[in-house]
């Protein structure tokens, strides 16, 4: 009895009470949902599992990624919790709805990012990359963690406060950019942490090593590369646990356009049009020349 009681003390005293059984529930659903779409395109790639259904393709031909599912649950879950203006019960089952729909969004949200079906390719890491994050943001959120309040009973004691969240979300925004995401995530919690990632080196592919390295900096580019090559041990670490939860990755080819492909044609009859509607702005121009001395000449 006492141990079937912890969990419905825990829920009252950490989830119920401070108001935090939405986020709660979203985060569960995202997790859930994630888990469980990846477990099932797993299987279907797999040939251990020949009666798994795996993805759904229209009579057409049409495949219809979950990404499109996950959008529509969204714009369920989404729109209920606002019409139900947070009804009990309600209120649940569209936490639930939406969590699962962003789960199965940000399970391909490479292919936001490429705009082609990376799924299963190096570039498809970038899904489980942004799992990763939007779970640990979640995290921080349901348990309260809020850098931007802003205290104090007078204007200066404010003006502190308001300086410090800044500052705080400053030295995250860096270490975000840096792509040391640990970092940034722990600057939320603790700000000294994000201070070594400031004064460290970015990752080579990150937003801030783009700007800031390469032919800019090309000595802390090669720091950079020596520093987080592959033979560093976090990064083995981190190379296993994608490949635990999303497979192994393939290597796509790399597809030339043919030089009389679809493509190239549709590339030639734009570059024909363009050329047709210079020729003709040009005609027109050399005509109002020709007009204008004509003009002046009539008595």
């Amino acid at each position: 009895m006492l141990l079937a009681a912890i969990p419905g003390d825990l829920w009252r005293e950490y989830v119920q009470e401070p108001g935090r059984q939405g986020i709660f529930l979203v985060l569960a659903a995202f997790l859930g949902s994630f888990l469980f779409i990846r477990t099932s395109a797993r299987m279907a790639r797999s040939d251990r599992f020949p009666w798994w259904p795996g993805s759904v393709v229209t009579d057409s031909g049409v495949h219809l990624h979950h990404l499109v599912w996950g959008i529509v649950l969204m714009m369920g879950g989404g729109t209920l919790g606002f019409a139900l203006q947070g009804q009990s019960g309600w209120f649940e089952v569209s936490a639930v709805l939406f969590g699962i729909g962003v789960g199965l969004t940000f399970d391909e949200f490479a292919l936001w990012v490429y705009l082609q079906d990376v799924y299963w390719a190096r570039e498809g890491r970038t899904s489980i990359d942004a799992v990763a994050i939007t779970a640990a943001f979640m995290g921080l959120v349901f348990l309260g963690i809020n850098p931007l309040q802003v205290t104090g009973d007078d204007l200066l004691a404010t003006l502190v406060s308001l300086g410090y969240s800044l500052g705080v979300l400053l030295v995250s925004g860096v270490c975000f950019a840096k792509s040391r995401y640990l970092h940034g995530f722990g600057t939320l919690v603790f700000p000294p942490v994000g201070l070594w990632a400031v004064v460290r080196l970015a990752r080579p592919g990150s937003p801030w090593a783009r700007w800031r390295y390469g032919a800019r900096d090309p000595e802390r580019q090669r720091r950079a590369d020596e520093r987080f090559g592959p033979h560093r041990l976090a990064t083995r670490i981190t190379e296993r646990l994608r490949s635990a939860i999303g497979g192994f990755p393939i290597e796509l080819p790399h597809r030339s356009p043919a030089p009389h492909g679809p493509d190239r044609g549709e590339d030639e009859a734009l570059e024909a049009a363009a050329r047709e509607v210079q020729q003709r702005a040009a005609d027109e121009a050399a005509a109002r020349a020709q007009q204008g001395p004509a003009a002046g000449r009539r008595p």
